[in-house]
């Protein structure tokens, strides 16, 4: 279950937060690695921070 605090990031904010170009977080995307992620209706990528946080601490991959 999420916490009430935990936020919806897309792509260009994901990126960001982790120190990565945008282009570098759909690279990984594309090929299954990296943070997980999810899809809201047929375009919109979001990424939970919680699980970039899980990311950082112990590169998880999604």
């Amino acid at each position: 279950m999420r916490s009430h605090e935990d936020v919806l990031l897309n792509t260009k904010e994901a990126a960001k937060y982790l120190g990565l170009s945008p282009y570098t977080l759909e690279k990984w995307r594309s090929k299954g690695i990296g943070p997980g992620c999810v899809r809201i209706g047929s375009k919109a990528i979001r990424y939970w921070r919680s699980d970039l946080d899980a990311f950082i601490l112990g590169g998880a991959n999604g």
